[in-house]
């Protein structure tokens, strides 16, 4: 390494490295077209360093495991799992862009710089996305046992409001209210006192029935009630619809008696993709399921022909219940009717991703304006730069042409910074730009050191070389024992900080390692060329 010429062909290399990785180049990927939900492909130009929320503006998540579904054995478990499929799940939307992160053993915090979209950022990142397959009723268990679920009630002190004009209600789905046989004593079974039976409307097909939206939460509360548990058939659980239907001026919400066991959940699912159907102009998210689950899904549908099966995701049946016309295999859809291409879309990646291991719910949430980003970056580039600046001057002042050849080092060492960013895929926030200044005035406070130790080698008398290999030479071991010191604080706070603290923790760190090698190496290389250059010296401004 006492070559001059190695010492430079080295240095060049790192600096074109570093300057390659970055600059902004343009990349073909593959992107889903928002109106035809066709993956495509398109040139975009891409950044090597993302901002952060605090520069760019964007959507900042806190989230938790939500025990008030339900107990959750474990949630410090449960929000470690979370972290693949809502990871995965922004993933595919941002490019990368996003930052999902465990904090502590209980929180999970989302970062999505540019995002505007609240209610978007808040559905992706907290719908469970777990796809069930099941029959209904198609025995009519649940209307059979209706009467016994009222007088359960009744007896558990749960009085009816009194008698509804039910058959008005059911004229208004197609029934035809004047039949008889069974369907008559349906009906009249239905027309009981009962507080279920003056609300509950039985719908087109088996296992079906309306109720009037106002009334949805009354009547999802009585069906939970212990005494109606017990009164309910024996493999038959209640699923409500995800839609809403308006029937007159009224509107009405469908729940579905369906199995209590699924023939097959989305655990099967490999691939999901939304599109545009032709025919009916309606949404729909096509889905192909694995070697095995297609296998199962073949077997159980050819056992149903001509029964209805619920498709429900996260507890609520997507539409009605389409009727099985023969054996189905390994490919299927789901239709979604009127709704945006867009929501298709977002079905789609979730189930690609995966379900989540449990509810999560969201305890802290900050969206900050792109203005307000801009102000930060302006405010932060002028105080970063009023430091340099500084530096620069009180180098060059006081050292002269030592200053001059630190000043000339710190230009590899912010190319040398920028890349090592790059490199571990960083996130420019306002606290990582002020880790970045820091860094600097690290960069100088090495060269320093060897400074002074050069000055006190010419005091004593010592030739020019001799004093400046001297001087890095002794300055060696404090330039070290500063910069570990430094590093090592630097990564505990990684260790143990949020965010914005990791961000000024990695720039940090990032900068250590340049300024060894600016401070060390490069400034060494620029001494050796100027001695060359002046063999005669006799004396040396530093």
């Amino acid at each position: 390494m006492n070559s001059i010429r190695s010492r430079l062909i080295i240095t060049g290399i790192l600096f074109v490295l570093a300057v390659a990785s970055i600059i902004p180049r343009n990349e073909k990927v593959r992107v889903r077209d928002a109106t035809t939900g066709q993956m495509k492909d398109t040139v975009t130009r891409r950044v090597p360093i993302h901002l952060g929320l605090d520069l760019s503006g964007g959507i900042h998540l806190a989230l938790e495991v939500d025990q008030s579904k339900g107990p959750v054995a474990d949630p410090a478990d449960a929000i470690q799992r979370a972290l693949r499929p809502v990871r995965a799940r922004l993933d595919e939307v941002y490019g990368g862009e996003e930052t999902v992160q465990l904090v502590g053993t209980s929180r999970l915090l989302v970062d999505l710089p540019g995002e505007s979209d609240n209610a978007r950022a808040k559905q992706l990142v907290q719908e469970n996305a777990f796809l069930e397959f099941r029959i209904v009723d198609m025995k009519n268990l649940f209307r059979a046992a209706l009467p016994q679920i009222d007088e359960a009630l009744k007896h558990a002190g749960v009085k009816a409001p009194g008698a509804a004009p039910v058959a008005a209600v059911q004229q208004l789905f197609g029934q035809d209210t004047t039949k008889k046989g069974k369907a008559a004593k349906d009906t009249a079974a239905l027309n009981t006192p009962g507080i279920l039976a003056s609300i509950v409307v039985p719908g087109q097909i088996p296992g079906e029935f309306y109720v009037p939206e106002e009334q949805v939460p009354l009547v999802d509360s009585l069906l939970k009630l212990p005494d109606a548990a017990r009164a309910m058939p024996r493999g038959i659980e209640i699923r409500w619809s995800s839609e809403v239907e308006s029937r007159g001026a009224k509107a009405y919400r469908a729940f579905y008696a369906v199995e209590d066991k699924p023939i097959i959940t989305g655990e099967e699912l490999e691939k999901a993709t939304a599109r545009r159907d032709q025919l009916t102009n309606q949404s729909v998210v096509d889905f192909v399921l694995s070697r095995h689950g297609g296998r199962i899904f073949s077997e159980q549908t050819g056992r149903h022909v001509n029964d209805f099966m619920a498709i429900i995701l996260d507890g609520r049946v997507q539409g009605q219940p389409p009727v099985i016309r023969g054996q189905i295999g390994s490919h299927g859809q789901i239709e979604l009717g009127a709704k945006p291409l867009a929501e298709a879309n977002d079905l789609a990646l979730v189930l690609r991703a995966g379900a989540l291991p449990a509810p999560l719910t969201i305890v802290d949430e900050e969206a900050l304006t792109p203005s307000l980003g801009s102000d930060s970056i302006r405010h932060g580039v002028t105080a970063g730069l009023v430091g340099v600046a500084l530096v620069i001057v009180i180098m060059i002042g006081y050292y002269r042409l030592s200053g001059v050849l630190a000043v000339a080092a710190l230009g590899f060492y912010v190319v040398f910074t920028l890349a090592g960013l790059t490199a571990f895929g960083f996130t420019l926030t306002l606290p990582g730009m002020a880790g970045f200044a820091l860094s600097v005035a690290i960069a100088v406070d090495a060269n320093v050191l060897i400074f002074e130790r050069i000055r006190e080698e010419l005091q004593h008398g010592k030739s020019v070389r001799l004093s400046v290999d001297e001087g890095f030479k002794h300055a060696m071991s404090a330039i070290v024992d500063s910069n570990v010191a430094t590093a090592l604080t630097a990564f505990i706070l990684y260790l143990v900080g949020t965010g914005p603290v990791q961000g000024f923790a990695i720039s940090l760190l990032i900068g250590i390692g340049a300024s060894m090698i600016t401070a060390v190496f490069v400034v060494r290389t620029f001494y050796m060329i100027w001695l060359r250059q002046r063999p005669t010296m006799t004396s040396l401004s530093v």
